[in-house]
């Protein structure tokens, strides 16, 4: 297996997404092609011992900004770090990618050059939020905002296969996030997408709220990618700052810090089952081909997980299983 990696993508490229990747080739049976400037990248690769012989280097001429428009990078950059690296896996030379870098960049690069799943009128990215058992997936975190009620349906369609194969639970439960758990709830795309999932053959449990993305109620949320960014921001700022806030009155007296002490291996525990470096990345379902997206500011852990997250992608065929879904699924609409 071979995965290409965006080695200017993300907040410390190409630095945390070269130790990723020689991370990543240690302990995964799996070929890395770093995409990027070959002369940073080989930079980078000689700062590190025993580099493994299975990563290679592809070079690419550019990279798309954080600031810049996705479309127009895509269409006028052609050599840039993000749009090799769907070249790659669409011509058959890789057979998946991870990003960190410009989500919007990603999400255009792959429809425009991987094309859809038939069937598939617009991809997805799917979220895995912490809960007190298993994760539960969200999906659109921000590759469509402009969603219709067939867009959620498909979502539904596409996490239902991803969490049946890639977390091994059979009939995960589907809801929609909305303002209330009641049917008259919600804008009308979002009452027709209820009616289209209240016929289908998923395990649909009708609306759900904010909330129940971390109870555990439901396995699978769908929502368009506005919504679904928004509600990943949030979520990532109220951890960060719990964080800290506990970190503060830890440190307020001798006893609390002894507290502290004491209770390091429950904090320690904590910390790793809510990581985002843990979960690696999100995958962009729908597209006919496989990409990961990391987090901007991934480390080399993340990197590595994602890496991993991609050969599960691949080795599960998560996309052969998504186009027989949908292809089952589409009388369910009509």
């Amino acid at each position: 297996m071979k995965i290409a990696v965006d080695g200017m993508g993300g907040d410390h490229a190409p630095r945390e997404i070269v130790a990723g990747a020689i991370l990543a080739a240690r302990e995964f049976e799996t070929k890395i092609v770093l995409v990027g400037d070959e002369a940073l990248l080989r930079s980078e690769l000689e700062k590190h011992k025993d580099i493994p012989s299975s990563i290679t280097i592809h070079h690419a001429g550019s990279f798309v900004r954080m600031d810049e428009s996705a479309a127009i990078a895509i269409r006028k950059k052609k050599d840039a770090s993000v749009s090799i690296c769907a070249d790659l896996v669409r011509d058959g030379q890789a057979d998946a990618m991870v990003t960190a870098g410009h989500t919007g960049a990603a999400v255009v690069a792959c429809t425009l050059k991987m094309r859809l799943i038939e069937g598939v009128e617009r991809p997805g990215i799917g979220i895995l939020f912490p809960t007190l058992g298993t994760p539960t997936l969200l999906i659109d975190a921000g590759a469509n905002i402009d969603t219709k009620p067939s867009h959620l349906f498909q979502y539904a369609v596409m996490g239902d296969v991803y969490f049946r194969y890639i977390l091994r639970k059979n009939q995960p439960s589907v809801g929609i996030l909305n303002v209330g758990e009641e049917e008259t709830k919600g804008t009308e795309y979002i009452k027709e997408a209820h009616r289209l999932l209240n016929k289908c053959r998923l395990h649909f449990i009708g609306n759900v709220e904010g909330r129940d993305i971390f109870n555990g109620k439901v396995d699978i949320v769908v929502c368009d990618g506005f919504v679904g960014n928004v509600v990943l921001k949030v979520s990532e700022s109220i951890a960060s700052v719990v964080g800290k806030l506990l970190k503060q009155h830890l440190k307020r007296s001798p006893i609390t810090m002894l507290g502290a002490l004491l209770a390091k291996p429950a904090f320690d525990a904590l910390r790793q089952e809510v990581d985002y470096t843990e979960y690696g990345g999100a995958p962009l379902l729908g597209c006919n081909g496989t990409c990961i997206i990391s987090h901007g500011s991934s480390d080399a852990r993340a990197i590595k997980s994602a890496i991993r997250v991609a050969t599960q992608f691949v080795r599960y065929e998560i996309n052969q299983h998504i186009r027989e879904a949908i292809a089952a699924t589409r009388e369910d609409v009509k």
